[in-house]
């Protein structure tokens, strides 16, 4: 997904990236990149800074409350400062414009590598106080182990993998007990009560329910 206000630039970077085989979805603002981002799920987002309305800046806030998907931020700024601000708020690279396309291509590729080899090759996700390894299905609490049944450890995992969100029981029984279950959906609200009474209240992140709709990952 490319987000940036200035058109022409937009299509200069759909082109280049276009010819590389990549599916490009083009926006130009702050507000509309995040509805599109909850309906496309980009693989990476190029986004640029200055824009009317929402900047860059408070984009790449919203993101990285729901989603740690590749950001690589675009921008007119080559200050040390908005570097460094960029890389802090959770973009994984800053390209400065004016910028030359066939270097942007190879800067999308070389996060891309980086993001995808660690998620193929280990299932692991880290939060303050908690790591949730899937590989060897083990949870740990401030550093100690908490026995836990494996799916409970699915489900944790799969919360946890996307923080913020929203899924409602069904959703929860497809992706976590998959298609050809046939019991109660009841049996997440079972679940998340042993997971809460197992795992502790912590100040930053929580299973919270939400009310009419389903259950969260929510993270402080």
């Amino acid at each position: 997904m490319v987000v940036d206000d200035d058109e022409n630039i937009c299509e200069l970077v759909r082109l280049y990236l276009t010819k590389e085989n990549f599916e490009v979805v083009v926006v130009h603002d702050g507000l509309t990149a995040l509805e599109k981002i909850e309906e496309e799920v980009p693989s990476l987002v190029i986004l640029d800074i200055m824009m009317p309305g929402m900047d860059g800046w408070e984009v790449c806030r919203e993101i990285r409350k729901m989603s740690n998907l590749p950001i690589i931020m675009l921008s007119a700024k080559g200050e040390s400062f908005d570097k460094i601000l960029g890389l802090e708020l959770g973009s994984d690279d800053y390209v400065v414009k004016p910028f030359d396309p066939k270097e942007l291509v190879a800067r999308v590729k070389a996060v891309l590598r980086r993001y995808e080899s660690p998620r193929t090759e280990r299932k692991q996700v880290i939060y303050p106080q908690l790591v949730i390894n899937l590989n060897e299905y083990t949870v740990k609490v401030d550093g100690k182990e908490v026995e836990l049944a494996p799916k409970e450890i699915e489900l944790l995992y799969f919360l946890a993998s996307h923080p913020n969100k929203v899924f409602n029981r069904e959703q929860l029984i497809e992706k976590v007990w998959g298609y050809d279950y046939l019991g109660d959906t009841r049996t997440i609200d079972v679940h998340v009560k042993r997971l809460r009474a197992k795992l502790g209240s912590n100040p930053h992140w929580q299973i919270k329910t939400v009310w009419g709709v389903g259950y969260k990952f929510e993270v402080n």
